[in-house]
């Protein structure tokens, strides 16, 4: 049939425009926003060069832009620019006019409508034009349509997704005026080359396209393959998004992403109203803080934890990493701007208790006071000179410290220790029937390394001298105690001990509620045939439950020595940190022991928490083999258990409990302690 050249729609191809990256920017506009970063900026900066329309020997297969509302992207120019007015024989179109004036909206009567191929010719697959017959509104058989519900239903064709043109032809008939969709169905999708994704999984490109293979490509199902892919950098805070796509000859499909990779770290001192300022740290000290190197696609995520690893060295006030555009290159160059602490250093004071002192209620007090010196070098590098001092207890300690000895790429820290201490010999031994008192003393010194192992594990090796020995109420050494056991192992005024030192640690996320275990071994390795070879195995596990509103905190630890060994280093049992119901080391002091305890708290008023506990302790029958049985000598059990109530109050300190505890003996007794149990 003749085209019908005096009533006609014409239109413009109604092609889909070429895909360009910055149509789905929006999508990280969201991240962008919790940064520094100038988005405009960044946008310009990712470049990714794709095929104009017009460079292109078949427009139709351009892939079209993405957004949530597909009818967006359609431009028609449809307009009516004649009516067939009736022939002498009265033949020609029916012209409906509604309304008048200059604002009438002319109507033409359609007695057919056909989807058919750009060539006018029938489709080859019957389901795509169902397809687009099942999207037409209201362009039906027998209806009087204006030239915007026309291009109202061109819109719907194209936002099937299953088409990238669509042309509205008006054809003359003998029944009247026939509408026909000349359509170009997309190609079928026979392959994916996917350019620019680094980090991006190939599996997980492959899963997402894997149902579309054979398939005639749908723009819906392609802008929801997309969103995916761009969600997957958003959730890991990464620069990346897909940037382009266009179809190939062979229904080949090419995705183009886009991957902001780091170009350049540099740091940027700053003072507290931030103005520019000389820092005092080294750089490197600064940089090797960072997991984010260069030629990395820069994460969001990645930099919140490199500013909190930067925090945790204790030298700055405020960290914060900015993104910028580096460029043309589709780079970005990462500021890291710091404020130092204004003080290095100072003088502190404070105070606690011994759990070790159980005579009277002011003996476990002790006071202490320390002068520390961080950030030496500008290397993060710290010393601390430190005193604690209680009618019994003293410790004098200097200390160094190194966080990451520099050169080594496996973060090892170095601490150098000298100490002098004084602790009750209670423990072990337990207040002499004379009512006189005994110390034990010990000088010590020593190098310790420690690194991470891998995520949640550290590892500690160290070499540690110590001489230690008894003294008496007057400060004199002495070597038996009124029982007539020694208090050394080598018979002398002091042992001396070379320790080799291996530890693992288990930490869960840090919280004192998160789980932890920790298992240590010491050698002592005899370089002189008067120093004491023994080993000593020791390890401690904790875990917390969450029961509603309340939390059960199950704790465990054990011990063995073997060899020759001063009394005072065998394992005491019982105590505010052991076994409550028992004064310190009441219940037994072995070669081996084992203590278990289970603790459920919860919510009282505020940050006041009652607490419901039990706790068991044992020497597994190894007190008698501790030299002088100190244990045996005193009648102590061997093994007990002790439960209770009490309460903790969150404070600024720390937490400080109260604990009222029976033992199994049918006594009761108070815990006060301040921390949470090791």
């Amino acid at each position: 049939m003749p085209r019908n050249d005096t009533v006609r729609f014409t239109s413009s191809a109604v092609k889909v425009p070429p895909f360009h990256h910055h149509h789905h920017l929006f999508l990280l506009s969201d991240l962008f926003s919790k940064t520094k970063l100038s988005f405009t900026n960044f946008v310009s900066s990712l470049k990714t060069p794709i095929l104009p329309f017009h460079q292109l020997a078949k427009p139709s297969r351009l892939i079209p832009a993405f957004h949530s509302n597909p009818l967006l992207l359609c431009s028609a120019s449809l307009a009516l620019t004649g009516s067939q007015q009736p022939d002498e024989d009265g033949g020609g179109a029916l012209t409906v006019r509604k309304g008048g004036g200059a604002h009438s909206e002319e109507r033409v009567l359609i007695s057919e409508v056909l989807v058919r191929n750009k060539d006018g010719e029938e489709l080859e697959r019957k389901d795509l034009e169902k397809e687009a017959i099942d999207t037409l509104k209201t362009c039906r058989p027998n209806s009087a349509l204006t030239v915007r519900e026309v291009q109202e239903d061109v819109h719907r064709i194209i936002g099937s997704g299953y088409f990238s043109s669509c042309m509205p032809v008006a054809v003359d008939t003998r029944d009247g005026i026939r509408l026909v969709f000349q359509v170009e169905p997309n190609q079928e999708f026979q392959g994916l080359v996917c350019e620019g994704a680094n980090v991006l999984p190939s599996k997980f490109i492959e899963d997402a396209f894997c149902d579309g293979y054979g398939k005639v490509v749908n723009i819906r199902r392609l802008d929801e393959v997309i969103s995916s892919i761009n969600g997957w950098y958003m959730e890991r805070g990464l620069f990346g998004l897909v940037s382009g796509v266009e179809i190939l000859s062979g229904g080949i499909l090419r995705l183009q992403v886009s991957e902001a990779e780091v170009n350049n770290i540099s740091i940027r001192f700053l003072c507290k109203t931030g103005e520019p300022t000389v820092g005092k740290t080294r750089p490197e000290t600064i940089l090797r803080q960072l997991t984010t190197k260069k030629g990395q696609v820069y994460s969001m995520l990645q930099g919140k934890r490199d500013e909190d690893s930067v925090l945790r060295m204790g030298i700055m006030d405020d960290v914060s990493i900015v993104p910028q555009p580096a460029g043309d290159t589709g780079k970005v160059d990462l500021i890291l701007n710091v404020v130092e602490r204004e003080k290095n250093g100072g003088i502190s004071a404070g105070g606690g208790i011994s759990s070790g002192i159980t005579s009277g209620p002011l003996a476990g007090l002790i006071g202490s006071c320390a002068i520390t010196r961080r950030n030496l070098f500008g290397r993060n590098q710290k010393v601390n000179l430190s005193i604690e001092r209680g009618q019994i207890d003293s410790i004098y300690r200097i200390n160094y410290t190194d966080p990451w000895i520099e050169g080594d790429d496996k973060r090892t820290s170095r601490s150098i220790m000298i100490q002098n201490s004084r602790t009750p010999g209670t423990f072990v031994h337990g207040n002499q029937p004379d009512n006189s008192s005994l110390t034990i003393g010990r000088v010590t010194a020593g190098i310790e390394y420690s690194r991470p192992l891998r995520p949640k594990w550290s590892g500690i090796a160290g070499l540690i001298f110590q001489r230690a020995g008894a003294r008496d109420d007057k400060g004199n050494p002495i070597i038996r105690d009124f029982y007539g056991s020694p208090l050394t192992a080598s018979g002398n005024k002091h042992d001396d001990m070379l320790l080799a030192k291996l530890e693992s640690v288990y930490t869960g996320s840090g919280d004192p509620g998160s789980p932890m275990f920790v298992l240590n071994m010491e050698q002592g390795l005899p370089v002189r045939a008067e120093w004491l070879a023994f080993n000593r195995v020791t390890g401690r596990a904790r875990k917390s439950l969450v029961i509603g509103p309340a939390s059960l905190f199950i704790s465990s630890s054990g011990g063995h020595v073997v060899g020759k060994f001063p009394p005072h280093e065998a394992f005491p049992i019982g105590g505010t940190n052991s076994v409550r119901g028992y004064e310190e080391g009441a219940i037994g002091s072995g070669r081996s022991y084992v203590v278990g305890c289970g603790e459920l708290s919860f919510p009282l008023l505020g940050p006041v928490k009652g607490t419901i506990f039990a706790d068991y302790g044992t020497d597994l029958g190894s007190g008698p083999t501790v030299p002088g049985d100190p244990a045996g000598a005193r009648l102590k059990p061997g093994s007990g258990y002790g439960y209770g109530l009490g309460v903790r109050v969150d404070s600024p300190l720390g937490p400080l409990r109260l604990e009222y505890a029976f033992n199994d003996q049918r006594t009761g007794r108070f815990h006060f302690g301040a921390g949470y149990r090791n």
